[in-house]
This record gives C-alpha cells, sequence and structure tokens, in this order.
C-alpha cells in the first residue's frame, strides 16, 4: 500500500482552528427514519420464511434490531471521532480487510451460504469483509488523492496505482464471487478520482478499458450467464434465472398506487426469493404501492443531497472527498438494488442501503454516515 502522510499541514490547522459547531441533523434524520421504514419492512417481509424455517415470525426482525442498534452506537461514535483522524488509520484499517477478504477463502474460517462464500462466522454471527471494504476503500482512496496535488492529471502516478489496489481487493471479492459489491466498488473509486481532479477524459477512457474485464467475468462463470440470460428474456426463462425478475415486478405491480396493505403482500409467501435482502423494494412496492415507494425514493435523494452539501463545504480536500465518496457509495448501492427489481438490471447482491436485511451492511453504512455527520460539524 502507498504511504500516506499524516497531516495535510494547511487543511488540518484550518480544521483544528474551527469551532466544532452541530452536525447536519436533517442528515441523520433522514438516515434513521430509513433505518426505521427498512427494520419495519424486514419483519413484514421475512415473517412468513422465518416462520417456516426458524418457528418463529421475529426471528429475522430480532437479528436486525441488535444490528441496527449497534450501528447507531458506532454511528454515534463516529460522529464524534474527528474524520481527519480516519487519515492515519486508514492504511491500517484496509490492512485489517485485506486480511479478512483472504481469510473468507480459508475452508473452516469462511462460511458459504447459498453457494458464496462471503462470511466469517462470529459465533451465531455472520461478518461479511466486503461490506467492510466499502468503507474502507473509500477511507485510504480519500486519504491518499487528498495528498496527490499536482500529480492527479498523471495516470501512471495516481490514476493506475489507484484502481490498481481497488483491482487487488475487487479480485478477492470476485472469487466469493460476489460481481454486484466489485463492480459498485470500481464505480465509486471512479467517481472518487473525478473528485479529486482527475481529468474525465482519463476515467472514461479506463471505463471504456473495463468493458471487456466485466463481460470476460460475467461468462467465465455459468450462474452469471444465466443470469444474464435471465434478465435480458425473463419470460423464456420465466422457471429459472428470470424468476427473480418476473416476481419482483409482480410484488410492484400488484401494489398499484395505494398498496395492498402493510403485512399483506403475496409474494413474501415463498413467490419471491430473498424478499427480505435484495428484493425487499419489491414487497414494500407491493404492500405500500406507489406512494410509498416514492416516499422512500425521496427520502433517499434527500440522504444524498445533504451529503454532498456536505462534500462541497467540508474545510479541507481530504473531508471533500470522504464526504462525497460516501454519499457516492451510498447512492450507487441505491442505484443498482432499484434497478435490479424494476429490471434494469441483471439480478446482482447488493442490499439496498439502510432498508435490506444485514448486520454488516447496516454497520458500515450507519458507520458512513456517521462519517459524515462529522465533517458536517465542520463544514465552511
Amino acid at each position: 500500500m502507498a504511504a500516506i502522510g499524516t497531516t495535510d499541514v494547511r487543511g488540518a490547522r484550518r480544521t483544528r482552528t474551527n469551532l466544532r459547531g452541530m452536525p447536519d441533523y436533517l442528515l441523520l434524520l433522514v438516515a434513521l427514519t430509513i433505518l426505521a421504514i427498512g427494520v419495519i419492512m424486514v419483519f413484514s417481509s421475512s415473517s412468513v420464511v422465518a416462520s417456516s424455517d426458524f418457528g418463529s415470525p421475529y426471528y429475522f426482525l430480532i437479528r436486525q434490531m441488535i444490528w441496527s442498534f449497534l450501528g447507531i452506537g458506532i454511528m454515534l461514535f463516529c460522529l464524534q471521532f474527528d474524520y481527519w483522524r480516519w487519515r492515519p488509520l486508514a492504511p491500517w484499517v484496509l490492512g485489517i480487510t485485506l486480511v479478512c477478504l483472504l481469510a473468507v477463502l480459508v475452508p473452516h474460517v469462511g462460511r458459504a451460504v447459498n453457494g458464496s462464500r462471503r462470511w466469517i462466522g462470529i459465533g451465531p454471527l455472520l461478518f461479511q469483509p466486503s461490506e467492510m471494504a466499502k468503507l474502507t476503500v473509500v477511507l485510504y482512496l480519500a486519504a491518499w488523492l487528498s495528498i496527490r496535488g499536482a500529480r492527479m492529471h498523471h495516470f501512471l502516478e495516481t490514476t493506475g496505482p489507484a484502481l490498481g489496489m481497488v483491482g487487488v481487493i475487487c479480485a478477492l471479492i470476485l472469487l466469493e464471487p460476489d460481481l454486484g459489491t466489485a463492480a459498485a466498488l470500481v464505480a465509486t473509486a471512479l467517481v472518487m478520482l473525478y473528485v479529486a481532479g482527475v481529468p474525465l477524459r482519463q476515467l472514461v477512457l479506463t471505463a471504456i478499458a473495463g468493458v471487456p474485464v466485466l463481460g470476460a467475468a460475467i461468462f467465465a462463470s455459468p450462474y452469471r450467464r444465466e443470469r444474464l440470460l435471465g434478465f435480458l428474456h425473463p419470460q423464456a426463462n420465466a422457471t429459472t434465472s428470470g424468476w427473480h425478475i418476473i416476481q419482483g415486478l409482480y410484488a410492484l405491480g400488484s401494489g398499484g398506487l395505494f398498496g395492498v396493505g402493510l403485512g399483506l403482500s403475496k409474494q413474501k409467501y415463498f413467490y419471491l426469493p430473498e424478499p427480505y435482502t435484495d428484493f425487499i423494494f419489491a414487497i414494500l412496492g407491493e404492500e405500500l404501492g406507489l406512494i410509498g415507494g416514492v416516499l422512500l425514493l425521496g427520502l433517499f435523494l434527500l440522504l444524498f443531497w445533504r451529503g454532498f452539501r456536505i462534500a462541497v463545504a467540508a474545510p479541507d480536500t481530504f473531508g471533500t472527498i470522504l464526504a462525497a465518496s460516501l454519499t457516492a457509495m451510498l447512492a450507487i448501492q441505491a442505484v443498482i438494488n432499484l434497478g435490479v427489481v424494476m429490471a434494469v438490471f441483471p439480478v446482482t447482491g447488493i442490499p439496498l442501503p439502510l432498508v435490506s436485511y444485514g448486520g454488516s451492511s447496516l454497520v458500515f453504512t450507519l458507520a458512513g454516515v456517521g462519517i459524515l455527520g462529522n465533517i458536517s460539524r465542520y463544514a465552511r
């Protein structure tokens, strides 16, 4: 890993001499509102599966609430932990992430669920290092890019090394396998480079050069090829790879304007796979209708607006890159998840931030919100 300077002298001095103000309460309120909606929808969408598989409709609800309280605690810690202190810690947290991503691939350490080895078991709980990677890669790249200065336009000195580091992380994630998370990380890295000042032409050419790599990753895997075919021709693969897409659209379509009512979904009765994780928005659309879906989308847009506003008002380069990147990561994940449910993208394993069931995603997303809140305390 490239060495990172511990301070940006001018920015750090200006930051430390500013009085720390109040955080962006609207950002925090919106995030917690989305979280509350998520907890309600996890209970509603998972109750049937939980009763069938675990004998209690509250099985997933209890776990999601435990992770929520843990995530809120970490968010409050990050809200108080001055964001510039993450810069010297960035290489260490990235190193820990690398170790965890390698550990996932070790037999008897990493746990396989539904054919994918993405988790490390901690007692009865499962920890997903790829979710940690989303946050730690952003921290490291923000720290590294904030000290590049005049070298930002040199591909071999900035863009190349940055994407090389991201490529190593993504290669480990692809071995799990998890193409969706790897793609989200690459997209976020490109946004970070643009915000940091890398010429757009470089990034466009890099993205074009990456298309064959993406194609190879898809066609080298039989199940990814099937998912692509299911996306392109869902009706022709209605009982196999197109099943998720068709059932998700049925759920959204049957919700109408006002929905069938909270808790009254029919698709969650074993028609729609993963109704409380990747396709939770489909259940929300079925039960709360178009109005409920638009309300949630409005909350996400408000969250993203506050995040980018914090980036613009950040007192130094590190704060600007970090805030914009954290917000972009949330936005990219939300767009991919919603696009999958609406049959705009092929099926991937990207959760809807703050809404889908999943402890690792929830905790690290709330940590990112806490860091955003801390940056807002030093806004110009």
